[in-house]
């Protein structure tokens, strides 16, 4: 059985623990305010974007670019597909990393010919280990995602698809659902569906056609890059967010536990600094009751002297 001095030891340790996850759960709310205030600073630009690219289809039909399917639905196509995979630099965020991890290994089943993009150490070291190649692994960080990493990621997978070196282009990233839980999430970045940037009902129609210089397709060309470069970003920050809200739910779970143990071990250290106060009582008790008749003995033993 453990003593008192040993409780107490294991009680601070315990304490010293929360206040590293308390720590970093303060740091992981504030970093996913910061970013996504981000990102709310940069989306009417890019909403802005797709605004312009629905124009464009709402002014001419049958537009062709390479970065749509046909208007008539989509075809099968055949050949190399590349697949960005966005994971953390670290663990201790519950699920997050292997959620994603999941998806890309299916993704990986599905289309064996598929190329991987990967972003985030974690992501790096689990497919090294595994000896999973990879076509390319962005060296930076995976915190604190910028507008300007987003840009190489995309020009990087752009250049591929324009060379036709690869057909599709996936990307695997944690989308927060809303902001108590987040999914891993696999989304086809292109061809776009004309879907996407169909116009809604109560959208004005269009009455003046609209002239595009120096062509329809080239302006559809010079868009497409920005609006993907937006989207890549946008999964950059997402996934970011995604992060820190599943570590703060794993380091608010930890601070739970610790609630818990150091209830019962205080529990544990009462009961047993309880039984060593009774035993001490017992044992002052015992002795005062010994010397109480000893001294009767002696006076006993005077009076029949």
């Amino acid at each position: 059985m453990a003593n008192t001095k040993e409780i107490k030891s294991r009680m601070k340790s315990v304490q010293d623990t929360q206040k590293i996850t308390s720590a970093m759960y303060l740091i992981a709310s504030t970093k996913m305010r910061r970013a996504k205030a981000e990102l709310d600073d940069t989306r009417p630009y890019f909403e802005a974007l797709k605004g312009e690219i629905k124009r464009v289809f709402r002014s001419v039909h049958n537009v062709q670019s390479r970065y749509f399917y046909p208007g008539e639905g989509e075809v099968q196509l055949h050949g190399p597909t590349a697949c960005l995979v966005i994971t953390a630099d670290k663990g201790l965020a519950g699920m997050y990393n292997q959620n994603v991890i999941k998806k890309a290994e299916q993704q990986l089943a599905d289309n064996p010919d598929t190329q991987l993009f990967v972003v985030g150490e974690y992501g790096r070291q689990y497919f090294a280990r595994h000896h999973i190649p990879i076509a390319k692994s962005f060296l930076y960080t995976a915190q604190n995602p910028t507008m300007q990493r987003a840009r190489e990621i995309s020009e990087v997978l752009l250049d591929l698809f324009d060379a036709g070196k690869i057909v599709k282009i996936y990307v695997i990233y944690t989308d927060m659902k809303n902001g108590l839980c987040e999914e891993a999430h696999e989304e086809r970045l292109l061809p776009f569906r004309r879907q996407n940037f169909a116009s809604h009902p109560h959208e004005a129609a269009v009455n003046k056609p609209f002239k595009f210089e120096p062509s329809v397709e080239q302006v559809l060309d010079n868009l497409i890059p920005s609006y993907v470069s937006g989207y890549i970003y946008s999964a950059l920050v997402d996934s970011f967010c995604s992060e820190q809200n599943a570590r703060m739910t794993a380091m608010n779970s930890a601070n739970q536990n610790a609630e818990k143990i150091l209830a019962e071990l205080n529990v544990e250290y009462n009961r047993i600094r309880q039984a060593a106060i009774t035993q001490e009582i017992t044992e002052v008790s015992a002795g005062a009751l010994a010397q109480k008749r000893n001294r009767q003995k002696k006076q006993k033993e005077v009076c029949g002297l």
